[in-house]
């Protein structure tokens, strides 16, 4: 008997598994151009935003194999679609912020834990976090502070 309904059990799941990979959400793989960049202080505060931001935060989204694959697809669409609304370092004074984005970093806020498992290069070392903090200090101001570069 319980045989029977494990097997029922995992046979509804590879089949719900399967029904899910129609729903067409999370697919969409394309990357908006890239319209304007902020002025980043150095070339290694943009580096360290590459390494660990522009996957959510620009539109030079890298899409692994595995956002192809409901939920997970799902999961990562959403994400990014918030990350670029919250900041888009690809579309540049249009709306969006990233002063706060120093602070953000250092409160270990960003970059996601689950980001951070899924690409341990975003995972930075104590000094490169810290040069990186500086970078968007210096890019975008403090809290409160700074705006929009080139203002």
């Amino acid at each position: 008997m319980l045989r029977r309904v494990l097997l029922w059990a995992g046979i509804v799941l590879v089949v719900g598994f399967l029904a899910i990979q129609l729903v067409p959400y999370g697919r969409d793989h394309t990357n908006p151009a890239v319209v304007s960049e902020p002025a980043w202080d150095s070339p290694a505060t943009r580096a360290y935003a590459v390494t660990a931001c522009f996957d959510c935060h620009s539109n030079e989204t890298a899409w692994p194999w595995y956002t192809n694959i409901a939920p997970m697809s799902w999961l990562v669409q959403h994400d990014v679609e918030e990350g670029r609304q919250a900041a888009n370092f690809s579309e540049w004074g249009r709306g969006g912020e990233a002063d706060d984005a120093a602070e953000t970093v250092a409160d270990n806020q960003m970059p996601p834990f689950v980001y951070v498992i899924l690409h341990p290069d975003a995972n930075l070392s104590d000094a490169d976090k810290q040069a990186f903090i500086a970078g968007l200090t210096a890019t975008f101001g403090g809290e409160g502070g700074g705006g929009e570069a080139g203002d």
